[in-house]
């Protein structure tokens, strides 16, 4: 009996252990059908369309743009030098968390959504909002024209922007609701992922690694 109760708490840990694992890629080589990645610190892997690796990453499709992947069933579009973590784990309280990967600039990156459409993030701490432009803001159906007009200060000098509301923002596998965000009518290349989200966060950062953690 007492071989058995032992037995059924080494699969639980491994059920655990399984379930709240998080996969990191990081795409550094893009050729027509083929990408070289790494995973999870490890060596490059040079992959072929259809090609999976033993942790459960797929390439769908690459060109000298961007690869499509498919990591533990979620289809990721990254370019070259991006990182992205499936993420989706609960630390020990239960708290859902996220796991990204700096990309060759030192960048964070994300996949993840606004109103339940998906955009990439980049984590910034210096955004005092999640801030997008408003090609981004029309792509995603935020009606950015009914937000509070105000003044902001930027690297280009005082411009006009929008504050808008949020209804709900997920990164990885974190969601929070009713989220600040501003609009800016210049081009942005991704959605920054201020503070007012970043605030609801615990923020960890190991080497090559940053993880945040849902507080509320």
């Amino acid at each position: 009996m007492k071989n058995i109760y032992f037995s059924l708490a080494l699969i639980s840990v491994l059920l655990f252990s399984t379930s709240a694992h998080s996969t990191n890629v990081s795409v550094v080589g893009l050729f027509s059908g083929k990408a070289i990645v790494t995973i999870n610190g490890s060596k490059q892997k040079l992959l072929k369309v259809g090609e999976m690796t033993p942790e459960g990453v797929k390439l769908l499709s690459a060109d000298s743009n961007q690869a499509v992947l498919e990591i533990n069933g979620k289809k990721l579009t990254l370019a070259l030098g991006q990182g992205a973590s499936t993420g989706g784990v609960q630390d020990a309280g239960g708290k859902a968390s996220v796991t990204l990967t700096a990309d060759a600039q030192g960048h964070f990156l994300t996949t993840g959504s606004i109103n339940g459409k998906p955009t990439r993030f980049l984590v910034d701490t210096g955004a005092s909002a999640i801030s997008m432009s408003s090609a981004e803001a029309k792509r995603l159906g935020i009606s950015y024209l009914n937000g509070q007009r105000v003044l902001s200060s930027t690297a280009n000098g005082v411009a006009q922007v929008y504050i808008v509301s949020l209804n709900s923002v997920k990164a990885g596998d974190i969601s929070l609701n009713g989220v600040e965000g501003v609009v800016h009518e210049s081009a942005m290349p991704v959605v920054l992922l201020g503070m007012t989200f970043l605030n609801r966060v615990n923020m960890k950062r190991e080497g090559d690694s940053m993880v945040l953690t849902k507080r509320f």
